[in-house]
C-alpha cells in the first residue's frame, strides 16, 4: 500500500477520525503523566553530567520541545503506515490492497443511502441494480417467479422450486465478491457437459442446492447473498408456484411465460394462476420502508407484470409513500410490445391495475438513433411523445442507452438518471404546485 493511501483514512464518512482523535488524546494524557513523573524525579534526584548531555540540556527548552514533537510525529506516522501495510497484506490479496480505503468509504456512505426497491426481472433489472449499488447498499430487488423457460424452467419442473434465474442475475449484479467468483456464478454449461447438466447455469444449480441444504428458498437466497457479499437483498414477489398466461388480440389464450413472445399475436392482457397467490410479506415491508420504488426496465408482460399481478403487491405498492419511477424500455420487444411507445408501455401497467396512477415519473430514453435497427432484430426504438397520455405521471427524458448497444440501457447513465429524479423530487413537487397555481400546463420535463 502506497503512503498516499494512508492519508485516505482521513476521508469524511469513514468513522475513523473520531477514534484516531480518541487515541491521540489517550497518548497525550499518557505523555503528561510521564512528564509529571519525570519532573518529580528531576527535582528530587541529582543526575550525572552525561545525562544532561544525552537529554540535550545545552539546547533551549522550546527547541528541544519542537525536536521531540517532530521525532514523535515521524515515528507515529511511520508506525501507522507499517501497521496499516501489515494488516492489509494479511487480509486482502495484493491486487485489492490499494482499494481498501475506497471499499470502507463506499460501504459507509452507501449504507446511509436511500432505501430503493426495484421491481422486475430479466437483464433489465440486473442492469439497473448494477448501477444503483454505487449510490446505496439499501437495495431490494423484487423479482418475478413466473419464468418457465431454459435452465430455470427445467429446475422448476424437476426440483419443484421457484425459478432461480432472475434471482441469480440480481445476486451477480449486486455481488461485491471477487470478479472470478461472480463470473463462475454466471457460468453456463454447454452441450459438451453431457445430458442432465447441459444448458444449466452454475448459479442456478448453486441456489437450488442451497435451498435443499437449508430447507428453504428464502434462506438459500440469503445465504447465497452472504457468500457473495451482496449489497442489498433479493426477494421473490411471491413464494407460491405461479404460471403466467396471456389473452391475445386474436382471441386465443397462451399459457406459459416462455410461450407468450412467440404466440404470433399482440398481447391483450396477462394474468397469473393461481390468482390468489399471496405477496411475499417481506416485499410489503420493503415497500413500506422504501424511499424510492422503481418499476423496470424489463419485458413489460413477462418480467414486470407478473410481479404486479400477485395478490396484495399492487395494493402495497400504491399505499407506499415512496417516490415511484417507471423506466420505459429503450426498444420494443418482438411478440410483446411491437410498436409501443413509452406512454403505451405505462398505459398497459395502469390498465392491469384498474386504471389507477402507479408512478410519479415515467423515465424514457431521449437518445434515439438516427438509423433504424437491423430487420433481423424485429425491434424499433421506443419513442416518448410529449403529447401522449401518461396519466398523472410526469414524463422525463434522458440519455439512457449504451453507446455500444443502442437497444440496451447503460447501467451507469440509467442509475444516475433515476437518482436524479429521487434527489429532485421535492423541488419538482414544489415547482408543479407553483406552476399549477398560475397556469396548469402539460409540459415534458427536461432531463
Amino acid at each position: 500500500m502506497s503512503t498516499s493511501n494512508l492519508t485516505k483514512w482521513l476521508y469524511f464518512g469513514l468513522e475513523v477520525k473520531r477514534w484516531l482523535f480518541v487515541l491521540l488524546i489517550g497518548v497525550v494524557i499518557m505523555a503528561l503523566g510521564f512528564a509529571y513523573i519525570l519532573r518529580e524525579v528531576y527535582v528530587s534526584y541529582t543526575f550525572p553530567e552525561w545525562v544532561g548531555t544525552l537529554t540535550l540540556q545545552f539546547m533551549p527548552r522550546w527547541s528541544r520541545g519542537l525536536l521531540f514533537i517532530t521525532v514523535a510525529a515521524g515515528l507515529t506516522l511511520y508506525g501507522a503506515w507499517r501497521l496499516n501495510t501489515s494488516v492489509v497484506s494479511a487480509l486482502l490479496p495484493a491486487e485489492r490492497r490499494d482499494d481498501l480505503v475506497e471499499q470502507i468509504y463506499s460501504n459507509r456512505t452507501q449504507g446511509r443511502g436511500p432505501k430503493i426497491v426495484a421491481i422486475g426481472g430479466g437483464t433489465g433489472l440486473s442492469m439497473l441494480l448494477r448501477g444503483l449499488k454505487k449510490y446505496t447498499s439499501n437495495l431490494t430487488a423484487v423479482v418475478t417467479v413466473a419464468d418457465d423457460g431454459g435452465s430455470s424452467g427445467l429446475l422448476r419442473r424437476d426440483m419443484h422450486v421457484i425459478p432461480p434465474g432472475d434471482i441469480r442475475n440480481c445476486i451477480a449484479a449486486l455481488a461485491d465478491a471477487e470478479p472470478l467468483v461472480t463470473k463462475l456464478f454466471q457460468y453456463r454449461f454447454d452441450e459438451h457437459a453431457g445430458e442432465g447438466i447441459a444448458g444449466h447455469s452454475f448459479g442456478n444449480l448453486f441456489i437450488v442446492a442451497m435451498s435443499e441444504v437449508t430447507g428453504s428458498m428464502e434462506i438459500a437466497i440469503r445465504e447465497t447473498s452472504r457468500v457473495l457479499a451482496v449489497r442489498g437483498s433479493i426477494l421473490p414477489s411471491t413464494l407460491a408456484d405461479i404460471a403466467l398466461s396471456a389473452h391475445l388480440e386474436d382471441g386465443r389464450t397462451v399459457h406459459g411465460e416462455s410461450e407468450i413472445p412467440y404466440a404470433g399475436s399482440p398481447v391483450k392482457d396477462v394474468y397469473i394462476e393461481p390468482a390468489s397467490a399471496p405477496v411475499n410479506p417481506d416485499v410489503v415491508r420493503a415497500f413500506r420502508e422504501a424511499d424510492l420504488i422503481v418499476l423496470g426496465p424489463g419485458s413489460l408482460y413477462t418480467s414486470i407484470m407478473p410481479n404486479l399481478l400477485v395478490r396484495g403487491l399492487s395494493d402495497a405498492l400504491l399505499a407506499s409513500n415512496a417516490h415511484k419511477v417507471y423506466i420505459s424500455n429503450v426498444a420494443t420487444q418482438h411478440g410483446e410490445t411491437d410498436g409501443y411507445n413509452a406512454a403505451e408501455h405505462y398505459a398497459a401497467i395502469r390498465r392491469h391495475l384498474g386504471g389507477v396512477d402507479v408512478v410519479n415519473v415515467v423515465l424514457a430514453n431521449s437518445n434515439i438513433p438516427g438509423e433504424a435497427f437491423p430487420d433481423e432484430w424485429q425491434s424499433t426504438p421506443v419513442l416518448a411523445p410529449g403529447d401522449a397520455d401518461y396519466g398523472g405521471a410526469r414524463l422525463v427524458l434522458a440519455d439512457l442507452v449504451s453507446s455500444e448497444l443502442r437497444y440496451r440501457h447503460d447501467s451507469e447513465q440509467l442509475a444516475a438518471a433515476v437518482m436524479r429524479q429521487y434527489f429532485e423530487r421535492d423541488l419538482r413537487v414544489f415547482a408543479d404546485a407553483a406552476a399549477a397555481a398560475v397556469a396548469p400546463t402539460n409540459e415534458v420535463a427536461a432531463p
